[in-house]
């Protein structure tokens, strides 16, 4: 009998699930012409459930692992037992098999929750089972895998903190299905099958209408899962029984409404880095709107209103969300691609670029560029010649402006290796004698010891993950005029700054004039190519509200999990808008200033205000020393 008979692994899908056909059925297919797969869509999308569903269907063991950081490849092959060992030496009743060794023996679903909070080293103990259908276990030997052997991974893509990106070694090995919400009708059956409630019920659909409002509002950078909306409607379900002693018959009032949805979203959801708003305040808003929609459906409900949340008119007559009055704004999601896109209108014509030395030289021809000729003048020299890329880059030929892009991503970050910085707060697996975390190493202990039995807590020596304890946030001034210049040496800072601190690492990227633009935000990972797009497209425009930009760079590093919170500032330190800077370093660890002016007043303004902060200030001007710099500000 096929145990992954793909018929009937789908029928019991299809009976376990609400919707998911596509889903079930290549998963179906895959188990059963032996792939193995990872699957990658925000929590709450029915993972888990549909790999129990087939589990018991094809009547296999599933093995269920947690993806973290502390899961090392002694966690997940297995490890020998030390007291075994110190007793009778290595052998095999001493080795206690971990999850993989497991189901690669036995056969059978291993699935890995948050393949991308696992460690690089244990991950790729995995590769050999996924491609040889072995695995090689020192002091063990050879395992075959069992023909019923299936590796399932599950990831959410859109989390960052705390993740990694994954290898090309593991994502070869793997098929990739993305799955994501399902639509209301699905989600209301979902809640109404765990719950009990009537997928009609005021509960259930005020429950999942909020829901789902959660993850399309502005103020919100992740909404909930359907779980948040089986939560509410329990809860709903519970206080009007708690209140009126039977079911009620009908809509429950607001207050039973509102308590349910503040209890069961304001800790699901995550509010933007950019708003200034309360999840309460959201959560109410969003329960309103699903209120209203409810009664647009003509289903009865009471009351109808709700008090506005505090301060909310004050706050929508005085100044939009994010802003203080009088102030500049910090823009972040949407708002801050808006901006960027404000900015890249701004376009270079052909006859202003035609002033620049070597341009003819580089684009003889309406919508031609020379690579070559460009790499040469790169070669000869790179100051000017990035500067004269960075003009291009705003070409208002599009073809032109498509073409520059390409060759300044590869000649900017090319030229930011030559100076690469060591990688901040990137996790390896270490050794301690801190003997009260982490994993006992038998064989360093023993080691230690000269091969005799430790007699004190001293000699003991564990390996645990240790990480870099750094977060970096770089603020680059677009205030005033900005030229190529000027724009290729923020496009240096950026790109290099990602590339000294490693792409995984904590790392943000602030734009600011009276304004401040979130390129690129902490524990969120975005690729070195888009931040340097951005870059690319900002001109130099507005007061400077450094002020404004240091809060930013506060609230950016106040989302971090590290020791150390640095602000690196690119600018001539001359604030002409806003509080006084100084006022707002407190939570900066260090703030270095990276000076583009050697005017005094610049130099001086710049000196104190690295003072204050705790840091160093230099003068740069030049592109090609920029990546030396930074080099020297944050590892000097």
């Amino acid at each position: 009998m096929i145990v992954y008979d793909p018929a009937r692994l789908l029928a019991r899908a299809q009976t376990d699930l609400v919707g998911m056909r596509r889903e079930a059925k290549l998963v179906a297919v895959m188990l059963s012409t032996g792939r193995h797969l990872v699957i990658e869509g925000p929590p709450g999308t029915g993972k888990s459930t549909l790999l129990r569903s087939l589990a018991a269907e094809a009547a296999v063991p599933l093995w269920f692992v947690e993806g973290n950081a502390e899961l090392t490849p002694g966690r997940l092959v297995g490890h020998h037992d030390p007291s075994i060992v110190l007793r009778d030496g290595y052998t095999a009743d001493a080795f206690v098999p971990g999850p993989l060794a497991e189901a690669v023996r036995d056969g059978g679903l291993l699935y890995l929750e948050e393949l991308n909070r696992i460690p690089e080293e244990s991950l790729n103990v995995l590769i050999t089972a996924l491609a040889e259908g072995e695995l090689h276990i020192p002091r063990v030997g050879r395992v075959a895998a069992h023909p019923n052997f299936r590796l399932i991974a599950a990831m959410n893509p859109f989390d960052a903190i705390g993740t990694s990106r994954i290898g090309q070694a593991i994502y070869d090995r793997l098929c990739r299905l993305t799955v994501t919400y399902q639509d209301e009708s699905a989600e209301t059956e979902i809640v109404s099958r765990v719950t009990g409630a009537s997928s009609v019920e005021a509960s259930t659909v005020i429950s999942v209408l909020s829901v789902r409002g959660t993850r399309s509002h502005p103020d919100i950078a992740a909404g909930s899962s359907v779980r948040g909306a089986i939560d509410m409607t329990l809860l709903i379900e519970g206080l009007v029984s708690l209140t009126t002693g039977e079911k009620r018959i009908g809509a429950p009032p607001y207050e039973v409404l509102r308590d349910a949805a503040l209890a069961a979203l304001t800790g699901r959801i995550r509010v933007d880095e950019g708003s200034d708003r309360t999840p309460e305040s959201i959560v109410e808003e969003i329960l309103n709107t699903a209120i209203a929609e409810w009664d647009r459906r003509q289903r009865p409900i009471a009351p109808l209103a709700a008090p506005e949340p505090p301060g909310k008119a004050e706050r929508s007559a005085s100044a939009p969300s994010g802003q203080q009055p009088g102030r500049g704004k910090i823009l972040s999601g949407s708002e801050a691609r808006d901006a960027v896109k404000e900015a890249a209108r701004r376009t270079n014509g052909r006859h202003e670029l035609s002033r620049q030395p070597n341009f003819e030289k580089v684009s003889p021809e309406v919508g031609q560029l020379d690579a070559t000729v460009i790499e040469q003048l790169f070669e000869e020299d790179p100051d000017s010649t990035l500067s004269l890329l960075a003009s291009i880059s705003n070409a208002t030929d599009r073809s032109l402006r498509a073409a520059a892009r390409r060759l300044a991503a590869r000649l900017f970050i090319e030229l930011s290796r030559r100076s690469q910085v060591p990688a901040q707060g990137v996790r390896r697996l270490g050794t301690s004698t801190d003997w009260t975390s982490g994993d006992l190493d038998l064989e360093a202990t023993l080691a230690r010891t000269n091969g005799f039995l430790p007699t004190n807590e001293d000699e003991l020596v564990v390996r645990r993950w240790v990480a870099g304890q750094r977060a970096i946030c770089l603020l680059v001034d677009r205030s005033g005029s900005m030229d190529g210049h000027q724009v290729a040496l923020a496009a240096i800072a950026a790109v290099s700054t990602v590339i000294a601190a490693g792409e995984r690492s904590d790392v943000s990227v602030l734009a600011f004039n009276r304004d401040v633009i979130v390129l690129r935000g902490q524990g969120k990972f975005r690729a070195i190519t888009k931040v340097l797009d951005d870059v690319l497209s900002l001109r130099g425009k507005g007061e400077t509200d450094l002020g404004l930009a240091l809060q930013a760079a506060r609230r950016q590093l106040g989302r971090a999990a590290s020791n150390e919170r640095v602000v690196i500032l690119m600018s001539d330190a001359k604030h002409t808008a806003g509080v006084d800077p100084i006022q707002q370093l407190k939570g900066i660890d260090k703030l270095h200033v990276l000076g583009t002016s050697a005017d005094d007043e610049a130099v001086e303004r710049g000196v104190l205000l690295a003072r204050h902060g705790g840091g160093r200030y230099r003068t740069c001007t030049s592109v090609t020393e920029l990546g030396s710099t930074l080099n020297w500000l944050l590892n000097g």
